[in-house]
């Protein structure tokens, strides 16, 4: 018998850094996710195997039970291996049934994007071996990582939504962003993959008053969230995006890279790498293929 999970990819439109502490932010699941397919073996092995976008195999195992299930066996090392076993772990912790009885399992996991674009290939992981154990998705990503959660969030939604969480409670409220001028939006990769870590570890370090940042943030968010032409959009954006550049002491984006970009530009997740969102025209995508970057994709084709 085989069962398939599927979760969405993730890209959080506003709220970047102060979403941990508490802000409301506007995120979007994507039309890009991941599969896990799990079937039933006789011996108690579990014979892993993850796939690329192109189908390639980028990463398998195979471990017995015995070796899953013994916690002593923790180790600081972050290999693909050793996370896939503490996750494994902590769903165990969760709910004892999981991983029990006599077989073992197949699994077979399947990215819907590359895996450098930041779209969640470790939340939709995370997501799809809740559904398949059976437990909280949430507790399982607090229990094995950090994070405020919104990539889970955005894995079981399909559409977009206003994420907040304090003190691990998150607030999931699914909202209607479907702006008019969504044809005159760009998702644009870096080509540069972002670590959300050390991104955070940057912002730990400033001195700021948080509580006015998340008060401003949120409000932003739920400006840009009900925004009903580009004008308003992009001033929104343009204020976000000066308030965390003050926030991080780092140049935004545009002006680091596209200074001379007629329209507005906005980071997405941790600043200096992954997706931005630009606003523009016809003419956007061959302005960005000219600077290098020729991952272009509309609005519309991105966002589910």
């Amino acid at each position: 018998m085989t069962k398939e999970f599927y979760s969405n990819g993730k890209l959080l439109l506003t709220g970047e850094y102060a979403i941990l502490d508490g802000a409301i932010g506007l995120a979007v699941p994507t039309k890009y996710g991941q599969t896990l397919k799990v079937s039933s073996i006789k011996s108690k092995n579990l014979i892993w195997k993850s796939l690329d976008d192109k189908g390639e195999t980028w990463f398998s195992t195979s471990v017995g039970f015995t070796k899953i299930l013994d916690d002593k066996k923790k180790t600081s090392d972050e290999s693909v291996h050793n996370v896939l076993l503490n996750l494994l772990r902590e769903a165990k912790k969760l709910n004892p049934d999981f991983l029990t009885g006599d077989s073992g399992f197949e699994v077979e996991t399947e990215l819907g994007f590359p895996r450098d674009w930041g779209l969640g290939s470790s939340s939709t992981l995370i997501n799809n071996i809740a559904q398949w154990a059976e437990v909280d998705a949430f507790q399982l990503l607090w229990n094995a990582f950090s994070g405020s959660g919104y990539d889970i969030a955005c894995a079981q939604n399909n559409t977009p939504i206003l994420y907040q969480v304090k003190e691990k409670v998150p607030t999931i409220k699914p909202v209607v962003f479907n702006p008019s001028f969504k044809e005159q939006l760009f998702f644009i990769h870096l080509d540069k993959k972002q670590n959300s870590r050390e991104g955070i570890a940057q912002y730990r370090k400033m001195e700021f008053d948080s509580d006015r940042l998340i008060e401003s943030i949120t409000t932003l968010t739920l400006e840009i969230a009900k925004s009903e032409d580009l004008a308003t959009f992009s001033t929104l954006v343009e204020r976000h995006e000066a308030l965390l550049s003050q926030i991080l002491q780092t140049k935004t984006i545009k002006q680091q890279l596209f200074p001379d970009y007629l329209g507005s530009i906005k980071s997405l997740g941790a600043w200096g790498g992954d997706f931005i969102l630009a606003t523009g025209n016809n003419d956007t995508p061959e302005y960005f293929k000219k600077k290098g970057f020729y991952t272009v994709i509309p609005y519309a084709n991105m966002v589910l």
